[in-house]
């Protein structure tokens, strides 16, 4: 590994440890401030390298076999803790970590022997700038990426499919950094090393193109799911419009009998008979006025047509809403909400007619401001095998339809939100955080 002084290998240390820091650090989300994680890892780093030193002076061959994997083993665990993302998620950026690290120990390694007859110098000065050039191109090409590709390795995480990657690059780079393998000057060396760091590199290359085209689709369900959710609201609307039209013209056409009624009653001074007949015609009128649910328009008309399709389905609905017009989330995202949450509900119901016809089905929904809170609650009857998986239920238990609109849109407003199969009873509990809009903004 090219020797040198305590001296050069504390040196050597120093550059690498600050290199992986530094590399992780702007691949990773923190668990602290920045501040406060700087001061951490300087206090671990001093504390690694002050004890690879002492192993150095010790026990220098057992040192050059083991400091390495030691030293990063120590760093991996404790990136770990340091990290706010999910343990997998840091496990796959701390294999990728490495592989730059195995990048640049090597180039300086390979360039020092080959071009500078394995002058310690020179190892150290490219080993330095590798880690500016790839810290610079993170920093300002991929970090933004990487970031938005880990949320969707979070959420679209197969477990052992990033296990099987994540030890697949560890061997890679373990082989690659065996140093025996590194004493070996002959060509067939250098080619061992320059396959096993392009076939490494590609794994990671193709782990990257393969979560960030899951993502991406996913992102493509959920623009699907809203064009269908609008979709299906329309043909609520045109439904409700088709039923006022024809109810219009039945009053209409009904108008001309009620005035020969009221006319004979007339002509006959049954004055008593006329106000008894108006009295049954303003209660027939008003059994036919759409039921006022609460006073937000857009949610009391959708609530509406939802609960007469469930109604016609034989399925018992119980409303409890409170909900004020003015209301600072806007309404396209309530309607995005509340419109997928009933029809997965309906969904859930008639499935169960399906499956055993005596039990009787119902849906409960309730809309309620606490403070800077909006609660909705949302039970069903479902199918006993209904299952919830990673915290969201299965497409096949609710039609594939707008669970991730839902999730995406209460995402957007800081939401906390929870599935679960209750015993045959499917619950979906949602807090949304109400945006504070100032008095300026709400003036016209």
């Amino acid at each position: 590994m090219l020797g040198g002084s305590v001296v050069i290998a504390l040196i050597r240390y120093v550059i690498s440890v600050a290199g992986v820091a530094i590399l992780f650090f702007l691949m990773s989300e923190l668990r602290f401030g920045r501040k406060k994680a700087l001061a951490y890892y300087g206090m671990f780093s001093a504390a690694l390298i002050g004890a690879a030193c002492i192993w150095y002076m010790a026990d220098w061959e057992s040192c050059a076999k083991m400091s390495a994997f030691t030293m990063y083993m120590c760093f991996a665990v404790f990136s770990i803790f340091m990290s706010s993302d999910p343990v997998f998620l840091s496990v796959y950026k701390l294999a990728l970590t490495f592989y730059l690290l195995a990048v640049f120990l090597i180039s300086g390694i390979e360039v020092s022997s080959i071009f500078f007859h394995g002058n310690v110098w020179a190892d150290i000065v490219v080993r330095i700038l590798l880690i500016l050039a790839m810290s610079l191109f993170i920093n300002y090409k991929i970090k933004d990426s990487i970031r938005g590709f880990g949320q969707y390795v979070e959420s679209e995480l197969d477990r052992f499919s990033v296990a099987v990657m994540v030890i697949s690059i560890l061997f890679g780079i373990g082989f690659i950094m065996n140093s025996n393998i590194l004493r070996e000057q002959t060509p067939f060396r250098l080619f061992q090393i320059a396959m096993n760091l392009f076939l490494t590199g590609a794994l990671q290359l193709l782990v990257f193109r393969l979560y960030l085209h899951i993502g991406k689709e996913r992102e493509y369900q959920r623009e699907k799911q809203l064009v269908e959710m609008n979709h299906r609201l329309l043909e609520r609307n045109v439904e409700l419009m088709e039923e006022s039209v024809e109810k219009g013209r039945r009053i209409r056409h009904d108008a001309r009998h009620h005035n020969a009624v009221i006319a004979e009653y007339a002509r006959r001074g049954q004055n008593g008979e006329i106000l008894q007949y108006l009295k049954e015609y303003e209660k027939e009128m008003d059994a036919g006025i759409p039921e006022a649910i609460c006073a937000n328009m857009a949610v009391n008309n959708l609530l509406a047509a939802y609960t007469k399709k469930a109604r016609e389905a034989q399925i018992k609905v119980t409303l409890d809403v409170e909900l004020g017009k003015d209301l600072a989330i806007p309404s396209i995202d309530l309607v995005a909400i509340l419109a997928n949450a009933y029809e997965n509900a309906i969904f859930g119901c008639m499935e169960v007619k399906k499956q055993s016809k005596g039990r009787e089905c119902f849906i409960s929904l309730m809309i309620k401001k606490k403070n800077n809170k909006l609660v909705i609650s949302c039970k069903n009857t479902c199918r006993m095998e209904t299952m919830v998986k990673n915290g969201q239920p299965k497409p096949e238990f609710t039609g594939g339809i707008g669970v991730l609109s839902i999730i995406k849109t209460a995402e957007k407003f800081d939401g906390e939100y929870d599935f679960r199969n209750d015993n045959g009873v499917f619950v979906f509990r949602l807090i949304l955080k109400i945006p504070v809009v100032d008095d300026d903004m709400r003036a016209p």
